[in-house]
């Protein structure tokens, strides 16, 4: 289990007497999320766009409701768990409000959130969104993405790549075999030689990107973790051989088989648990014997960290979770507007922070750590 008291201190960091028996990899792919609702509101369907998606939900023979209005109804249940799954196995076609045209800043990810869509269809007992998201964790997707994607163009600076981080408030790939939202964006920003797309996935569901013209402006990243942690926390989700398989196949050149993408590893949440020298090793030398050729791949290092409404929302979806979200131990960092979360203490994680430059860096001497947290 996760706890408070498997937290390592700094001297059992360096020290590893007898390693734990490893853990066979698991290779599963994602089951395509296919939710037991789907309704559209009046505007989504008024969109082209939107048409599109309802042509895409009918070819999976899913049950369409069509509401009388644009306001999501028949979301909550009898207590929390219920509310939660049953918006966990409600997809929402909707237009996004005018607020979605004013973007965002979302560093250190990218310059400015473009969000396809809110919510996502796994089940990650740390998930962010808890907490970040108003109402019921139903999944939404917007229907009037052209012109979504159109306003980027208003951000974009003479001289720079701006880049746009799609995966804020939603596993994009993880639905698009019901959006085509995902396709869509990237064919945008393939013509667009001052723009990044950016988007991460724990889903391997690459079919529709492989043949999209991008030009090298998508990078597609996946979030990868220890084995213990992404078997115990991320149900619903694809194994880490299946995600890392996925990337090497957008990564490889074209010429050999792939498309040729950019593509990035998100290490997230990096956890602390017993043993963690020993498994992150493994996953940094699977993802060696995988990138054994030349290829635009970069890293980004996120610590786990919990907020107190997260904590307070996520133990009412997972009360049985074994993830550790005991505040005593911990370090409070606070924000400019006062808000609060709950990190590694200082000394653990400069002990951490050094090992995973020093491991990654010494596998992949020419792809940049793009930052930690």
């Amino acid at each position: 289990m996760l706890t408070a008291g498997s937290l390592v201190s700094i001297s059992d960091t360096l020290l590893t007497d007898q390693p734990a028996p490893a853990l066979a990899p698991r290779t599963h792919s994602a089951k395509l999320w296919l939710p037991q609702r789907v309704v559209f509101t009046p505007d989504a369907l008024d969109e082209e766009f939107g048409q599109q998606i309802l042509a895409r939900v009918s070819a999976q023979n899913l049950e369409v409701e069509l509401l009388k209005s644009n306001r999501l109804t028949g979301l909550r249940g009898d207590d929390v768990r219920a509310t939660y799954r049953t918006a966990k196995n409600t997809l929402a076609i909707v237009k996004a409000p005018p607020g979605a045209l004013r973007l965002q800043p979302t560093p250190p990810s990218a310059d400015w959130q473009l969000n396809l869509a809110e919510g996502c269809p796994a089940h990650c007992q740390y998930c962010y969104l808890a907490g970040s998201l108003s109402g019921p964790p139903v999944v939404k997707a917007f229907a009037n993405l052209p012109q979504l994607l159109a306003n980027t163009t208003t951000y974009e600076q003479p001289g720079r790549v701006v880049s746009f981080e799609a995966s804020c408030y939603t596993d994009v790939l993880g639905i698009e075999h019901l959006t085509g939202s995902l396709a869509e964006a990237v064919r945008h920003f393939s013509t667009r030689e001052g723009a990044q797309l950016r988007f991460v996935s724990k889903y391997d569901h690459i079919g529709p990107l492989l043949d999209v013209p991008h030009h090298g402006r998508t990078r597609a990243r996946f979030s990868l973790n220890a084995e213990p942690v992404v078997r115990r926390l991320e149900g619903g989700t694809a194994s880490v051989e299946a995600r890392i398989q996925a990337m090497r196949k957008l990564a490889l050149p074209v010429a050999a088989g792939g498309a040729g993408y950019p593509v990035g590893v998100v290490l997230a949440p990096i956890m602390p648990i017993p043993d963690w020298q020993q498994h992150y090793t493994e996953l940094l030398d699977r993802l060696q014997v995988a990138f054994d050729f030349d290829c635009d791949l970069t890293v980004e290092l996120i610590t786990h960290r919990f907020t107190p409404g997260s904590k307070d929302v996520l133990l009412q979806w997972y009360p049985n979770t074994s993830l550790d979200l005991e505040e005593e131990g911990r370090a409070v960092k606070r924000n400019k507007f006062g808000g609060l979360k709950y990190v590694y203490q200082p000394e653990q994680m400069k002990v951490m922070k050094a090992w995973f430059y020093t491991e990654w860096q010494r596998r992949f001497p020419h792809a940049p750590v793009q930052y930690w947290t």
